[in-house]
């Protein structure tokens, strides 16, 4: 027996008899007025002695832990404090900007902002901006207004019948399940409020998303929820139905997120509602399977094939799909089908590696997949080097908080952003990281109906749209100080990075490529073997 198991059962021998005895005389023998007014003290010290007495107990005996076993009573107090040191951490220690995924800086900034407080910063920045990898731009001395025909975009290509007048900046995939109904509700009113779009997410249209006539990305993933026979597979006749719906803008189809590529998923039976079975065309009480891949197509023409069944269904709206970048030969495949195809996406979504809203296995968050910024430069200049870009809107998702999150994917070639995480911080999201749980303190990433009540619909619908408004506004000003009245004349030349020896912009980082130069015989030795392996009917 080790001395610190001694010492308490020493303790818990000793002193609780004599608690129990001292207890026992002053009730039944009223010793004294002043002894009997201790008599609720006394009680009390037995009974704190009795619990410390039982835990040690069944912790010597049955813990599975082998610190309970050992230090029955302070292997709990560690573990107590264990419990809570994230919001010790978050609190107290850490400092504004060295949090991740999102510092104090930047949640306080989407908090102040969607609040209509002020947003500005005293006594200069906190950032390291002599540390390698540091990204910065370059103003010019006399500043310009952004055009206002500049702040949309329009997506839709040449076989687009629906185009659609996008905002640069809309909320993306999140779906309901993974969020409250009263959390949907409230972006869909703040997407109202704001002109902006929202994306379903792969858990299909809910009634959540059409409560308040926001406009809506539907995005289709490898489950076809909303859309599919019970076997799995497509049915066209229910994604007619759904897609014709108004507000419906834009279909996307999920090949794979950045959170978790090329991973499938479980809904357990017991969190399949009846109202979850209903939006999903699933059985009520079931597991429901997100196969990792698609079972309506295996290549890259068989994808571009079912882009253009999909605009046919649609009766015309703008079809692209999302993928968090792998294997650049599959992309490359992608872009070689488009040309011996001559069927074209209307946006292609670059979804980052640094992940999102969902649970996700540990490697496949932390080693898979291309970071945004990175990805969305190599997929812009794909796209220039095969003399389609100007055909094709790209938006890029990834950790988009400020308007600088927002100029730099525009910098390096996407025409808009999406944003998750930022969108639930403007609802109220504290980064508690329990997303998985179904404990979500503030009630928006829960199914549980007493947490969720927190979420005023309208008031948060406001903080919303004062987000978007705001975050949209700092990078309009970002843009008119670097001399750009139109966004759509950024380029990566405009954007640095601080290496050793000084900044260099990204087209000096990276390999940039001409119009067609993918179609010639002069590609870059970084581009060349991918694209030369890279076939349109295999991925």
């Amino acid at each position: 027996m080790t001395p610190v198991v001694r010492m308490y059962w020493a303790i818990a021998l000793i002193f609780m008899p004599l608690s129990l005895l001292r207890l026992v005389l002053t009730i039944e023998f009223n010793l004294s007025p002043t002894a009997l007014s201790e008599a609720p003290l006394q009680l009390t010290i037995f009974l704190i002695l009795l619990a410390w007495t039982g835990v040690g107990a069944y912790a010597l005996m049955f813990s599975a832990s082998n610190l309970r076993r050992n230090y029955p009573v302070l292997a709990n107090m560690r573990y107590m404090l264990e419990y809570i040191r994230p919001e010790i951490h978050q609190y107290f220690i850490a400092n504004n900007v060295e949090e991740k995924p999102f510092s104090r800086e930047r949640r306080n900034l989407v908090y102040r902002r969607a609040k209509g407080a002020n947003d500005t910063l005293p006594f200069g920045t906190e950032q390291e901006i002599l540390s390698e990898g540091y990204r910065s731009l370059a103003h010019l001395i006399k500043a310009v207004e952004v055009a206002d025909e500049h702040v949309r975009i329009t997506v839709g290509g040449p076989d687009c019948k629906q185009p659609y007048s996008a905002s640069r900046l809309n909320i993306s995939a999140m779906s309901f399940g993974a969020l409250s109904a009263k959390a949907i509700e409230a972006l869909n009113l703040g997407a109202t409020k704001g002109d902006f779009a929202h994306n379903t997410g792969e858990g299909s249209i809910s009634e959540h998303h059409l409560a308040h006539g926001g406009d809506i990305i539907w995005q289709l993933g490898t489950g076809y929820f909303g859309c599919r026979n019970a076997d799995g597979s497509f049915n066209d006749a229910a994604f007619a139905e759904r897609a014709s719906l108004g507000v419906v803008k834009m279909i996307e189809i999920k090949i794979s997120q950045g959170a978790k590529p090329s991973h499938g998923g479980v809904l357990p039976g017991a969190k399949v509602t009846e109202e979850i079975a209903a939006i999903r065309l699933v059985e009520a009480g079931k597991d429901v399977l997100s196969p990792p891949t698609h079972p309506e197509f295996d290549s890259p023409v068989g994808l571009l094939q079912f882009v253009a069944r999909l605009r046919k269904l649609s009766e015309g709206k703008p079809i692209g799909f999302k993928l968090c970048l792998g294997r650049k030969t599959e992309f490359l495949a992608i872009v070689k089908a488009m040309l011996e195809s001559n069927i074209l996406p209307d946006f292609i979504t670059v979804d980052g590696a640094e992940g999102g809203t969902g649970a996700a296995p540990v490697e496949f968050s932390n080693r898979l997949g291309m970071p945004c910024l990175e990805a969305t430069y190599y997929v812009n200049q794909a796209l220039i080097g095969a003399g389609l870009r100007q055909h094709i809107k790209l938006i890029a998702a990834g950790q988009t908080a400020t308007g600088f999150d927002l100029l730099e994917k525009i910098i390096v070639g996407a025409d808009a952003v999406n944003a998750a995480r930022a969108m639930m911080m403007a609802l109220g999201c504290v980064q508690s990281k329990s997303c998985n749980t179904n404990h979500y303190p503030t009630g928006i990433a829960t199914q549980n109906p007493s947490r969720a009540r927190a979420v005023d619909v309208f008031e948060k619908s406001d903080r919303v749209r004062n987000f978007h408004h705001a975050t949209v506004h700092a990078f309009l000003e970002l843009c008119g100080a670097m001399g750009f009245d139109n966004p759509g004349k950024l380029t990566p030349a405009d954007l640095y990075s601080r290496c050793e020896g000084g900044t260099k912009n990204f087209d000096q980082i990276y390999c940039r490529l001409d119009e067609r130069q993918l179609l010639s015989d002069t590609i870059p030795d970084s581009y060349r073997m991918d694209w030369l392996r890279a076939s349109a009917d295999c991925f």
